[in-house]
């Protein structure tokens, strides 16, 4: 049995102390200060109020002003639960705490700019650590929060530098429902886990003009305009993992179309996607109708878009393999409307 601290009680964090507590190890789940709430329904009812799931004994609910504590025992692993906007807290936490060398794994997915290059978020945790020896992983695969919690058959796949702590952290998630892959490919497997948010704005377009349009009076839906933008979505993914470092194999599994798949099918990010094809520009679509959320894919494109975007003119990467990616920075950074660009679609990488 292992002793685990999950940093952040929102919904991906807590189901998955579900899946740890299944699997016997003692999990310590400790709210961010957005998680207050969460926390004292969890001490009450023993439930956690999104999730909507009793959460197994093996889980301890704690606030974040006890953290010291958790942590004056070094735990056998650190779990980050918070979303992109949260990493910086969470690494400053454990700066101010943490006396001992602990691996971190990496529930939460984006990308970065460090030295004026784009990074994934294992490399910012594990630089603002230099000196600590810190070993940093992450998980990433088709899991939607509510059905991980809910038992649901659920795959994954997890990434780390270190190959026994890989295979030993595939381990500590051996439930019966959960079916877990190791991959060394922590490049690949970290930026298709933040990619995919990005894209499924761009997917989510489709159900946005079907709300504008409706089904044709024979009935036909926006399925056909869904899977042409998810195709070309893969296909800049496996341009963008290639000049990111990361292998193109990744773009093909669990991690990549595994997991835009089910981003697709339900979630914030395809929302969006959903209210930005109705034709409103982001700035409206999220003050009105998604104040509180935090839209990870467009919390990307906020973060690198001016990377992105001195990448683009100094021709480092290619705009014409880009066009659903340049359409998208636009709609979210600069409130453009929305205009499916099918003509340079499809591009050969």
């Amino acid at each position: 049995m292992a002793a685990i601290v999950i940093l952040g009680a929102g919904v991906m964090g807590t189901a998955f102390s579900v899946l740890l507590a299944d699997c016997g190890h003692k999990v310590f789940l400790v709210g961010t200060h957005l998680d207050k709430d969460l926390i004292q329904g969890i001490r009450e009812h023993g439930t956690h109020a999104k999730l909507k799931v009793r959460l197994p004994d093996g889980v301890a609910p704690f606030t974040h002003d006890q953290l010291g504590e958790v942590l004056s025992n070094p735990p056998d692993l650190i779990v980050f639960g918070v979303n992109s906007a949260g990493v910086e807290w969470a690494t400053d936490q454990l700066t101010n705490y943490l006396q001992a060398s602990v691996p971190i794994l990496m529930l939460t997915k984006g990308l970065a700019v460090k030295d004026d290059t784009i990074c994934i978020l294992p490399d910012i945790v594990r630089r603002r650590w230099t000196g600590h020896g810190l070993q940093v992983g992450g998980v990433a695969g088709p899991c939607i929060a509510g059905e991980l919690a809910a038992r649901r058959d659920s795959s994954m796949v997890i990434t780390h530098p270190d190959a026994a702590l890989r295979d030993w952290l595939v381990r500590l998630v051996n439930a019966s429902y959960c079916h877990a892959r190791p991959s060394q490919d922590i490049v690949g497997v970290e930026a298709c886990a933040a990619l995919k948010n990005f894209y499924a704005l761009g997917v989510g377009f489709a159900n946005g003009l079907l709300t504008v349009k409706g089904p044709a009076e024979n009935g036909a839906l926006m399925n056909n305009v869904a899977a042409g933008l998810f195709v070309e979505a893969v296909r800049e993914i496996r341009y963008l993992i290639d000049f990111l470092g990361g292998d193109p194999a990744s773009v093909y599994g669990l991690a990549g179309v595994g997991d835009l798949y089910v981003t697709c099918q339900a979630g914030r990010n395809s929302r969006m996607g959903k209210l930005l094809g109705t034709g409103l520009p982001y700035s409206e679509a999220k003050a009105k109708h998604m104040p509180d959320e935090t839209i990870e894919g467009a919390e990307l494109a906020l973060a690198i878009g001016a990377t992105f975007q001195r990448l683009l003119e100094q021709r480092q990467i290619a705009r014409a393999q880009l066009p659903l990616a340049i359409t998208l920075l636009d709609a979210v950074c600069r409130d453009q409307a929305v205009q499916i660009p099918w003509n340079r679609f499809y591009t050969a990488p």
